[in-house]
This record gives structure tokens, C-alpha cells and sequence, in this order.
């Protein structure tokens, strides 16, 4: 990369899961990475070290002002958000308080410091239940949590707030997120764990006896929910890609981003059975609120403007990087 190339970046969230990769790989493109976070559910280990890295919260504006005051980026990456679906139907106001007040701070402090780029991490969550598979951008959004209610809310603010005051912004619309970067330096990490293919990683692993399967009677084959799995160095790629379409000059737009191929809880379970050599029990389990039977992305519009492209895009690559990770760091980042 060119010196005229390399651009800096702050990235919100950065020390969770989708953040800490997606730093690392703005840095292995030769970028310069600031990093801010309330370390509430992320890992300053997971902090790639050539990375400047600052403690603060969203919620204050202060500390946001002189970060912009002091750090001069080019645009912002947005990951700074809870993300846990049932959490959010038992706890809502504590996801609006932190997804949507955390952001109206945010935008404030870029607007008062001329920051007119952002790129955010939103979700297929904002689709709700959807009519067409795969859901394309311009489908209904109808979400049936708060979790995909405030990440909704906060693309409407976006979008209100550019109209207003010239910002210009790229929404990521994406699904599951998984694996972890080649390294196995760094990888998925939550206190609570409540994502697949780490709960299922922690049978062959020794830390549970079965992996739960919540509701074996959706409207799919085998009855089990299906999702779009998305390599996390891939949705990196594609939050960087959106950084250079805003600096290049592209407006303001939504982008769903996955493989287009859906996988049953049950074939990825079994998908895991094979890499691991384990035969991972299961039992089966009643539904979750909130939980669609049916999440799968068509990707085209992100392909044909961004130029983006999934390379880690098969389901037994993408848990051989997570079981690389999990089985090196049992503990997370805490072992």
C-alpha cells in the first residue's frame, strides 16, 4: 500500500471479537488504528499491539470530544454496541441506554469535530422474521427483540443525522460471525458465551457435557434454525472495504453481508463433530424468544459496489479457525 493510501481509523469496540480483527486487518494493510473501549465485554489483549488504544465509554462526550480533538482520523468504525438477543428481551432499556444513547453521543461529538465518515456494525436482526430468502437490503425490516430494534434505531439515526449535517455513513447488515483469525492469536471471546460454534466447541473441549439445541420444530428441514455463517477475518475485509468507498467519495448506504448459503443448527453440529473427531452430544431444547427460523443474505449489492468477495467462506475452514482458537485458549483471553 501506498503512503497516499494508508488511512486512520478509529475503531469503537475494538477490543471484541469483530473489532480486534477487523483493527488487525487495517493494520496488516499498513493503516494506522486507534482503538477506544469501556473493556465491558472486550479484551485489551485482543488489542493488536501496533494499535493506539484508549479506555472510554460512549456515553461520554468528553472523552469522545478530545479523542477527535487529539487523534485526527479519517473515518470511524462503529462495533460499540451489546449484541446479545435474549439479553435484550430481558433487559431492553439497558440496550437502548447503551446502543442508541452511547450513539447519539457519538454522532454528536463527530459533528462538533467535522468527523464525517462512518462505517457501522449492524445486523441481519434489523430484518426481524423475513419474507424472502435471502433477504435482500431493500426487504421490510421488522425485528422481533430489542437487540434488532436499537440496532435499526441507530441506522434511522445515521441517516437523519447525514441529511442534517453532511455525514455520510456505510450500515453492515451481517449474520453469524465466526472463526478466528489464522493465527489463532485472537479470536471469540464472550462472558457470557451465547454464539454457536463456540458453545459447540466447548463439548470436544472439556467444558461442557452437550451442546443445547433451542427448537427443533422451526419451518426448516431438519426443524432446527438455520443461519448464514460469515468468517470474521471476512467481515473485516468488507468493514475495511466500506471505509475506502467513504473516503472515495460513495453516499450513504445499506449492505447485508454473508455467504448466501444457510446451515441447520444440526449441519453445523456436525460439521463440528467432523473437525474436532468428537462426538458432541445433544440435546434438544425449547425455542428462544425472538429467534427467526430463517436467516440467509444475499450479498450481491456488497460484491458489485464494494467489491467485496467472502474467502473463507466453507462451514468446516471456518470452525477449524475457532477450534484452533478455542483449543489454544480455553479460558478466552483470561487463560
Amino acid at each position: 500500500m501506498t503512503r497516499s493510501c494508508i488511512m486512520r481509523i478509529l475503531v469503537l469496540g475494538g477490543a471484541g471479537y469483530i473489532g480486534s480483527h477487523t483493527a488487525l486487518e487495517l493494520i496488516k494493510a499498513g493503516n494506522e488504528v486507534i482503538v477506544a473501549d469501556n473493556l465491558s465485554t472486550g479484551y485489551l489483549k485482543a488489542v493488536p499491539e501496533c494499535a493506539k488504544f484508549f479506555k472510554g465509554d460512549l456515553h461520554d462526550f468528553d472523552f469522545l470530544d478530545n479523542l477527535f480533538k487529539s487523534e485526527k482520523v479519517d473515518a470511524v468504525i462503529h462495533f460499540a454496541a451489546f449484541s446479545l438477543v435474549g439479553e435484550s428481551v430481558t433487559a431492553p432499556l439497558r440496550y437502548y441506554d447503551n446502543n442508541l444513547c452511547g450513539t447519539k453521543t457519538l454522532l454528536e461529538a463527530m459533528v462538533k469535530n467535522s468527523v464525517d465518515k462512518i462505517v457501522f456494525s449492524s445486523t441481519a436482526a434489523t430484518y426481524g422474521e423475513p419474507k424472502n430468502i435471502p433477504i435482500l437490503e431493500s426487504d421490510p425490516t421488522c425485528p422481533t427483540n430489542p437487540y434488532g430494534e436499537t440496532k435499526l434505531a441507530m441506522e434511522k439515526m445515521f441517516y437523519w443525522t447525514a441529511r442534517a449535517h453532511g455525514l455520510r455513513y456505510v450500515s453492515l447488515r451481517y449474520f453469524n460471525a465466526c472463526g478466528a483469525d489464522e493465527s489463532g492469536e485472537i479470536g471469540e471471546a464472550h462472558n457470557p458465551e451465547s454464539h454457536l460454534i463456540p458453545l459447540i466447541l466447548q463439548v470436544p473441549n472439556g467444558q461442557r457435557e452437550a451442546v443445547s439445541v433451542y427448537g427443533t420444530d422451526h419451518d426448516t428441514p431438519d426443524g432446527t434454525c438455520i443461519r448464514d455463517y460469515i468468517h470474521v477475518t471476512d467481515l473485516a475485509q468488507a468493514h475495511i472495504l466500506a471505509v475506502k468507498y467513504l473516503v472515495n467519495g460513495g453516499e450513504s448506504d445499506i449492505f447485508n453481508l454473508g455467504n448466501g448459503v444457510g446451515y441447520s443448527v444440526r449441519e453445523v453440529i456436525d460439521a463440528a463433530r467432523k473437525v474436532t473427531g468428537h462426538p458432541i452430544p445433544a440435546v434438544e431444547t425449547p425455542r428462544r424468544a425472538g429467534d427467526p427460523a430463517r436467516l440467509v443474505a444475499s450479498s450481491e449489492k456488497a460484491k458489485k459496489i464494494l467489491g467485496w468477495k467472502p474467502e473463507h467462506d466453507s462451514l468446516e475452514e471456518i470452525i477449524a479457525s475457532a477450534w484452533k482458537w478455542h483449543i489454544n485458549h480455553p479460558q478466552g483471553y483470561n487463560g
